[in-house]
């Protein structure tokens, strides 16, 4: 029975490290697209264009609230696989 306990407690400290990293490497790359491209890199990538947009005014105005909607779909589907893993779906 103590085993048993230690194994669950085991299992749930594995499944909230998996959740935690998941988290952080996400957000990391929401602040490098919304951050970087759209604030620090802004005129460097003014020298592209998207749609007649310079590329820092496009990822400053539309490319990071894309990337956070496409970071949403990669969480949601990561965390299925992570609670499949863990037993906790």
């Amino acid at each position: 029975m103590h085993d048993d306990r230690e194994q669950d407690n085991a299992q749930r400290s594995a499944y909230w490290r998996a959740n935690v990293r998941l988290l952080l490497v996400l957000l990391s790359i929401w602040f490098a697209v919304s951050f970087g491209a759209g604030i620090l890199l802004r005129e460097w990538l003014d020298q592209w264009r998207i749609g007649g947009y310079p590329l820092g005014f496009w990822f400053a105005q539309q490319g990071s609230i894309y990337a956070f909607i496409i970071l949403i779909v990669v969480y949601v589907r990561r965390m299925e696989r992570i609670e499949r893993e863990y037993g906790d779906d």
